[in-house]
């Protein structure tokens, strides 16, 4: 309460005081015989006013006082007291969040309020780019500092790449956009979703025919989509060649397969069957190395054994996991196949046996493959593979065997899925040459690779420095202005 009341009483008084005077300076500061010159741009107080009272910096975010420089005169010398040089990096664009994209969406002209959502939540659905958080990275930046004639490097440590609910690219995504751009670049084009939005108005403002704006597109549309029809799936381009296997000699490739991207050891026409390894979720088909395509084939391993009995790691469909005694247990999404250890493997071992004991509540010497298990909605009856509900009146207690089976005829056999049927008209349909495809566009961003530039400072003959300042100066006329609420700026901001 006492900030406010000051901060309110400041604002107040600096209201009625009389206007600043400031003179923005832009001073050129040569250093000896260097041909190197600073630059430092500012403003000089030539009368204080209102400021000897009140100053914006004091409670605004950007701190303004750093502008402010001393009094200068042209020809003054100038004696170093500090002088710093951070190292920066370069920065890739920033990713997508669905609201700067629906911005960029707007900016360009492309589609209506009502189409954003749905195409956003398309192009997620497909998993053409993921939405999700990363963590940064620790990064190393020097900093060489000058002072006293000594100069001083420090090497410091920065987190960067932070992302927040961003959107990011995927392997199919990308894949996608190349095909797009190859087969449909002026469909794709920016400027001719622009146009056709323009087109729609004027069909509905009855300045154009509808019929003739679909003939005119469809035509040329129509030719293109009846070459890619014909396309082999070989013809697409969807991976790269990254170079030969040392061991082996044959050809290391990455591309897009049934379930994801994949490194590739050998061909298909090969008489050995080739090997594969699934690309890490931040590994990408454009940059992947040979050196990390090959790190895949590191799968799977043996980790060491327990039980007397070797335990496998390797990746499956469905992520990767541990085989023991034919039996497969999953990792955590913490652990790394490639680094986890078998004091690791044998803890989630245990775990998951322990888990599984605790969901067997009664099991029949008579018949192994019936159980009664511990099932989320209370017990129930397992019977090979079907999963029979318990009877009201009955206890997994008193229960019997004989019970329990008859109960497991009543239940019919798992039926088929029920698109079993359309997936076997959609292979026999490809077999005829007459596979379809819909794509859409992604607007998803490739990042740029970050340079390094480290900025040099000349700290030659430090102690006999001679500086020339050019002055470029103007004066402006500062004035203070009440405002009504504390959170807004007193000081009206200089042009």
């Amino acid at each position: 309460e006492e900030r406010l009341y000051d901060l309110i009483w400041k604002r107040a008084i600096a209201s009625q005081m009389a206007d600043a005077k400031l003179e923005r300076t832009i001073a050129t500061i040569a250093i000896n015989d260097f041909k190197e010159k600073l630059v430092a741009s500012g403003e000089v107080i030539l009368f204080e006013g209102f400021l000897k009272v009140y100053i914006e910096s004091s409670d605004d975010d950007d701190d303004e006082s750093k502008d402010v420089l001393p009094p200068l005169n042209i020809g003054q010398k100038l004696v170093l007291d500090l002088m710093k040089a951070r190292e920066t990096f370069t920065k890739p664009p920033a990713r997508y969040t669905e609201a700067s994209l629906v911005k960029k969406l707007e900016e360009m002209g492309i589609g209506r309020p009502s189409t954003y959502a749905p195409t956003i939540s398309t192009i997620i659905k497909r998993e053409y780019v993921d939405k999700e958080s990363r963590e940064g990275k620790e990064r190393k930046y020097k900093e060489i500092t000058l002072k006293n004639k000594q100069v001083e490097t420090v090497e410091n440590k920065e987190i960067v790449g932070a992302e927040k609910n961003k959107l990011f690219p995927t392997n199919i995504g990308m894949v996608v956009n190349d095909f797009l751009l190859e087969h449909f670049d002026d469909i794709i084009d920016y400027s001719f979703t622009a146009n056709v939005e323009k087109e729609f108005d004027d069909i509905a403002h009855g300045k154009k025919q509808w019929n003739k704006m679909i003939g005119n597109f469809y035509d040329g549309f129509h030719s293109k989509v009846e070459i890619t029809h014909s396309l082999d799936r070989s013809e697409v381009k969807s991976g790269r060649e990254l170079g030969v296997d040392p061991v082996s000699g044959k050809k290391v490739i990455v591309r897009l397969g049934r379930f994801g991207a994949l490194a590739q050891i050998g061909e298909s026409t090969d008489e050995e069957k080739p090997r594969y390894g699934k690309l890490k979720k931040d590994q990408f088909i454009d940059t992947i190395t040979l050196e990390e395509a090959l790190e895949l084939f590191r799968l799977p391993r043996d980790v060491g054994e327990y039980e007397s009995k070797v335990m496998n790691v390797a990746i499956g469909r469905f992520g990767p996991y541990i085989r023991h005694e034919d039996k497969f247990y999953s990792l955590t999404k913490e652990d790394d196949p490639f680094t986890v250890t078998e004091e690791r493997c044998i803890e989630i071992i245990n775990a998951k046996r322990k888990a599984d004991a605790e969901k067997l509540i009664k099991a029949f010497e008579a018949n192994p493959d019936v159980q009664i298990l511990n099932g989320r909605w209370g017990p129930y009856i397992k019977v090979g593979s079907k999963n029979v509900k318990m009877p009201k009146d009955k206890t997994p207690d008193d229960i019997t065997l004989e019970e329990c089976l008859k109960l497991a005829e009543l239940v019919p056999d798992k039926k088929p899925l029920k698109n079993a049927k359309g997936k076997t008209a959609t292979k026999a349909k490809a077999a005829t040459g007459a596979k379809k495809e819909t794509v859409k566009k992604t607007t998803a961003k490739k990042a740029t690779t970050a340079k390094t530039t480290v900025k040099k400072v000349a700290a030659k003959k430090a102690d006999d420095t001679t500086t020339e300042v050019k002055a470029v100066k103007k004066t402006v006329t500062k004035k203070a202005v009440a405002k009504k609420a504390p959170a807004k700026k007193a000081v009206a901001k200089k042009k």
